[in-house]
């Protein structure tokens, strides 16, 4: 099962470099007019949904009562980061060469690429310490640090929905997904604190 999802994880990346081998090969390829921005949008797209899956296992867990599906959180998650790290190269190396000064101007100056780059600093710390031995070492603060997810999935869809100034068809489908996720979380910790409280008053 997790070769099987590995594989389907990495599948994007490889039809990526194999559309950009055509390319460089003045083949017919899949990258369009302008293969920066394509390679741009796809990487980014194909990070949110990794993030939003990682968002999902929880609600997969708890109902479908699954509970072995937590195992793949983490890996996702780093697929999650790892595509985030190939839109983040995109944008610094093709983009921009490598132009620091007017990548910093950007990053001031455009609001959709300042939440962009919050969530790539809050997503970092979290791959460090995905390990088994950062788990260990944070204990129950591992849990409050991960919990960013939330915030970076916001930061993300937001990101998405300011950087296509075209078809918003799937940043929204993104933010319709992210709200669900969200709004299911709320509606299980409100019931959670309902029937504490009742417990507390039946005392």
């Amino acid at each position: 099962m997790r070769i099987c999802l590995h594989i389907l994880a990495l599948l994007p990346a490889v039809w990526l470099m194999f559309q950009g081998w055509l390319l460089y090969d003045f083949q017919d390829n899949m990258l369009t007019a302008n293969p920066i921005k394509y390679i741009h949008h796809y990487t980014g797209e194909w990070a949110i949904r990794f993030i939003l899956l990682c968002l999902a296992i929880t609600p997969i867990r708890q109902i479908m009562k699954w509970n072995g599906v937590m195992k793949y959180r983490r890996m996702i998650g780093l697929y999650g980061f790892f595509y985030v790290g190939l839109h983040l190269l995109n944008f610094v190396v093709l983009d921009y060469y490598f132009d620091w000064a007017t990548i910093l101007k950007e990053i001031i100056k455009r609001p959709a690429i300042t939440f962009g780059m919050i969530g790539v600093v809050l997503l970092l710390p979290l791959a460090i310490t995905s390990t088994r031995g950062w788990i260990r070492r944070l204990g129950k603060n591992w849990g409050t640090l991960h919990r960013m997810i939330y915030l970076i999935g916001i930061l993300a869809v937001i990101h998405n929905i300011m950087m296509v100034k075209a078809d918003l068809l799937v940043p929204f489908v993104h933010m319709l997904i992210l709200i669900l996720l969200l709004g299911y979380r709320f509606v299980v910790f409100a019931g959670c604190a309902k029937v504490c409280h009742s417990h507390t008053n039946q005392r």
